[in-house]
């Protein structure tokens, strides 16, 4: 298949190469040249523009950080469409923006999806993403064989948005789970415990998560590498805000939270991961 995919970072470069190793056939753009650059020896050919990426593909992909830039690549890509394509957006951005953008391009004869996921940089390339997708059943089937190889569990959610509004109703989750592993770890630690001991012991019962057993171990370790950014979930959770803002619903725990990664990037760890909010937990818990 003719795929286009726009945007090559930590997680859309490990994702278009999936799609490579598979045998389809990859036009690949990014602002910052030199990230689409290393997908060339994978077999991807490069493009000089979004607009070029596009021109023949019967796919688009587009894998940017915020809503801003989703919409400035639909506005470049948007002269070079054509009827019968179908753009995927696998970015995590605001719920109406994408209701926008699908009633625009419907009216053009172009089928858009929200299909953000979850999983970080480690789902991205295994291929076990959770992808959740929003917009119209029929380009939903004819993308479900692309998805199943990047995602290990795909669900469709209903009309334009829902896929969005999904993943951040994920990230709230995501958010607090964080916040409660980064909490049981210290208080184990200043209790006299070893923190790794504590892990195993509690990661198979009624505390077992995704982030007590993946970032647990990087908190133990002070391992901030990023998976996925402190920054990134710092957006994410100003895009919840804004759409609890909407539906004039109030979540104390975001609050909490976007205090919490505040302080994590206020203290230098804005591109590190989001294990490194641990480092910040610590500093106000022993406060004095």
């Amino acid at each position: 298949m003719e795929i286009a995919w726009i945007g090559t970072g930590i997680m859309g470069a490990p994702m278009a190469r999936r799609l490579l190793k598979a045998g389809h056939h990859l036009r690949v753009f990014n602002r910052t040249p030199e990230r689409a650059r290393r997908l060339a020896d994978d077999g991807a050919a490069l493009a000089s523009g979004a607009a070029g990426a596009v021109d023949g593909a019967e796919i688009i992909f587009i894998m940017v950080p915020d809503t801003p830039d989703v919409e400035r690549v639909i506005g470049n890509i948007e002269p070079s469409l054509a009827r019968g394509q179908l753009v995927l957006d696998m970015s995590t951005i605001a719920p109406e923006s994408e209701r926008r953008t699908a009633a625009k391009l419907a009216a053009l004869g172009i089928d858009y999806l929200d299909a953000p996921v979850s999983g970080g940089e480690t789902g991205a390339i295994e291929g076990t993403l959770t992808i959740m997708v929003g917009g119209s059943e029929a380009p939903f089937n004819r993308a479900r064989p692309l998805l199943q190889l990047l995602g290990k569990r795909i669900t469709y959610m209903g009309p334009s948005g829902a896929g969005q509004t999904t993943k951040l109703a994920n990230q709230i989750a995501v958010a607090l789970t964080l916040e409660a592993t980064a909490e049981a770890l210290l208080f184990a630690s200043r209790g006299g415990l070893d923190p790794a001991t504590v892990l195993d012991a509690i990661g198979a019962g009624a505390a077992a998560s995704w982030q007590l057993s993946n970032l647990g171990p990087k908190i133990i370790a002070q391992d901030y590498r990023p998976g996925f950014f402190v920054k990134l979930i710092r957006k994410d959770l100003r895009l919840v805000a804004e759409a609890a803002a909407q539906n004039d619903l109030a979540l104390p725990g975001l609050k909490m939270m976007t205090s919490m990664f505040n302080a994590t990037a206020a203290i230098g760890h804005d591109l590190d991961g989001t294990q490194a909010l641990a480092d910040a937990l610590l500093r106000i818990a022993t406060m004095k």
